[in-house]
């Protein structure tokens, strides 16, 4: 009989070959080929996505707080984990496909009263090895471990993903934190510089040639950059605690010194490619798609219920009344049972079952297609803004120098007694929200191009 078992154990393994996953087919992409306004890159040019964030980024203190968060931080330790709990799934399905074996022993000692005063004693013991094994006839248990698995490599991708955001987060934080220090200090210089003119106006006003008009307009201009200051305080203290959440810790001390906004040398000829590069490399992208595959392969674990399962259980071993005789020869026992299982009364709950796994794929679909859409958008958008920041940047800057210009030409004229301190006051003015609006426009700048970079998948492959 055991060689009838080993005999037939192949062939049930390769009718257990099949299944009635329908045949997957990537949905067309539902956005242009290529990016509008976008340059794909010579021949030669790096893909952004091989683009490391420790190439893209070069401030070392930046560096260091990004390796910080991730390490540390909470969100990205919990993708990782998502991974490895459905990693450890995915191995509990695909133990299905194999037999399992048991050992089982057993003894028993009875009593059993025959007449008066006479009893008699029996005595059995057995020990055997139990084996079960479902013939995957129709598929059912490999659709699952299909499924399984593209949910295993969809938390992958997502993990990925998550890393490429938290990467662009710190990076954006620390950003904001240069340029509310950099706003902080402008409007300290301001401060002092209207705190010098209040004195000087002081001074004249005692003279008696200066009006009382003219030292209230000084006075208000200092209280004013007061409350700015207090404002940017506030900014810089909230800035930093965003940051520890994100590195996941306090900020260390021995930090290297932060660049300022100028300084941020970063890589901004990115090769943005085509679309379908896009859809190839994105994690976010490749996630729905794995997410999507599993829902197909649900579709053929569906359909397998409604026809036959075959379940094997056999058994071989040994029984003997005297313990001590137990596995000698002429005690062998063994078992054959198969059993089969008819869906008889179910077919409603199938049908619904059907429908239902038919309707989640088609939500995958779109919400794939969403993705693939949202991800071009981004893209789009960040190329759209690349070009426009960096005539703004330029402008802006011509436009400071001016100002700065028409302060000094202000100033000159109002101690040499030729203007008012009003035509002085609203030169200064105009300098500092000139200034201001450069600190702005190169941080919206540098933003942009990390929009930019992560948009594109960049550190994909890191």
């Amino acid at each position: 009989m055991k060689s009838k078992i080993k005999l037939m154990l192949p062939l049930l393994l390769l009718l257990g070959g099949c299944t009635l996953m329908p045949h997957y087919f990537r949905p067309a992409s539902p956005v242009p080929q290529q990016f509008p306004g976008a340059q794909t890159g010579g021949p030669t040019a790096k893909p952004t996505y091989d683009i490391g964030w420790q190439e893209f980024f070069k401030d070392p203190r930046l560096q260091q707080l990004i390796t910080l968060a991730l390490q540390n931080n909470r969100d990205y330790r919990i993708a990782l984990l998502n991974v490895q709990q459905i990693h450890d799934q995915y191995r509990i399905v695909q133990y299905a496909l194999l037999p399992s074996f048991g050992l089982s022993g057993a003894g028993v000692r009875e009593r059993e009263f025959v007449s008066k005063g006479k009893y008699s004693h029996f005595s059995e013991y057995s020990a055997s090895v139990n084996i079960s094994y479902e013939i995957d006839l129709f598929g059912q248990i490999r659709s699952l471990q299909k499924q399984a698995i593209e949910q295993y490599l969809a938390s992958e991708e997502a993990s990925r993903s998550t890393q490429i955001t938290l990467v662009s987060e710190v990076a954006m934080q620390y950003l904001n934190e240069r340029s509310i220090d950099e706003q902080l200090q402008l409007l300290e210089n301001t401060l002092k510089s209207v705190e010098d003119y209040r004195d000087l106006i002081e001074k004249s006003y005692q003279a008696g040639n200066s009006s009382a008009l003219d030292l209230a307009q000084a006075q208000a201009q200092v209280e004013s950059s007061k409350v700015g200051i207090a404002n940017y305080e506030r900014q810089r203290a909230q800035i930093e605690d965003a940051l520890m959440v994100l590195v996941g810790e306090d900020l260390p001390d021995g930090l290297p010194a932060p660049r300022p906004l100028e300084s941020q040398d970063m890589m901004e000829d990115l090769s943005v490619g085509a679309s379908s590069d896009l859809i190839e490399r994105r994690p976010d992208i490749l996630s729905a798609e794995h997410q999507l595959i599993a829902s197909n392969a649900n579709i053929g674990a569906v359909r397998a219920a409604f026809f036959p399962n075959v379940t094997l259980l056999g058994a071989d071993g040994s029984a003997s009344a005297p313990l001590t005789k137990l596995f000698r020869p002429g005690t062998q026992i063994w078992s054959f049972n198969p059993q089969i299982n008819l869906p008889l009364f179910n077919q409603n709950t199938n049908v619904a079952n059907l429908h239902a796994a038919q309707v989640a794929k088609k939500i995958q679909i779109a919400q794939y297609e969403k993705t693939i859409q949202t991800a071009f958008s981004e893209v789009s958008d960040a190329i759209a803004a690349r070009d426009t920041y960096n005539q703004q940047f330029s402008a802006q800057k011509a436009l400071v120098d001016a100002e700065q210009e028409r302060y000094d030409l202000a100033s000159q004229r109002y101690k040499s007694g030729i203007d008012s301190y009003l035509t002085v006051l609203l030169a200064q003015q105009d300098l500092y929200t000139a200034q201001q609006n450069l600190i702005q426009v190169s941080l919206d700048r540098l933003t942009n191009l990390i929009s930019l970079y992560k948009a594109l998948g960049g550190g994909w492959s890191q």
